[in-house]
């Protein structure tokens, strides 16, 4: 049997790169610069059915509150989405899905006509799904392995979950190491610690029960001033 010796030829031109895999693609939720830009606060309902959903998100609008979140997590989550999403583009506002756990997720945030996903946790499959799909993806961030994760795969924006729990000073904290990511703080926020934690960095607050409260009005739609 004659052995064969690797060929001395030169190698062929290479032709035109193949397309980068949804592994190795480059990911950006660059988007979000413009989309919380002067926007310190963010509205979101959950499980609240869609006759209801409808009603607080007409009433954050009305605040001047733009933009809304909406977690899905069941079919009548996604269909609260749905109404909620057709309802901000006649009046030029902004939707996102929540609680994006999972790729199916990404599918049915689409389907609704979420312009943004947000997830509680980091998973780059959900966010290079949900890039993929033409959503900026929100991923949720608590430690800073989590923030030095996000960074690398080209993340500037992050969730941090829960922020109540988590502490003004934890955003101060990551401002060292981190000057380049932007957080938006989610979980325990209302009008009475919002300022606080927009006064330490955090770019934009969600805020949920509070909208529920005519007590609260008043002091959220002073940090719209």
């Amino acid at each position: 049997m004659t052995s064969q010796t690797p060929s001395l030829a030169p190698a062929s031109p290479a032709g035109p790169a193949a397309p980068a895999s949804p592994e190795t693609a480059a990911v950006s939720n660059a988007e979000f610069d413009d989309l919380f830009a002067g926007r310190p606060l963010m509205a979101l309902f959950r499980g609240l059915g869609e006759a209801r959903s409808l009603e607080l998100a007409r009433t954050a609008w009305d605040l001047g509150i733009d933009l809304v979140e909406l977690p899905i997590q069941s079919e009548a989550d996604v269909a609260a989405l749905a109404a909620v999403a057709e309802a901000a583009r006649a009046e030029g506002r902004v939707v996102g899905a929540g609680t994006v756990l999972s790729t199916r997720h990404v599918d049915l945030a689409a389907a609704a006509g979420a312009a943004f996903t947000v997830s509680p946790g980091f998973d780059p499959a959900v966010v290079r799904a949900s890039t993929a799909a033409g959503l900026p993806s929100l991923p949720g961030v608590a430690t800073a392995t989590e923030v030095q994760a996000a960074l690398a795969l080209g993340l500037t924006w992050m969730k941090a979950f829960p922020a109540s729990l988590l502490g003004v000073p934890w955003f101060r904290a990551m401002a060292g190491p981190f000057p380049q990511a932007r957080f938006v703080a989610t979980g325990g926020m209302d009008a009475s610690n919002a300022r606080t934690y927009l006064d330490a960095g955090v770019r934009t607050v969600a805020v949920g029960s509070a909208l529920e409260d005519p007590a609260q009005l008043p002091a959220l739609a002073a940090l719209l001033a």
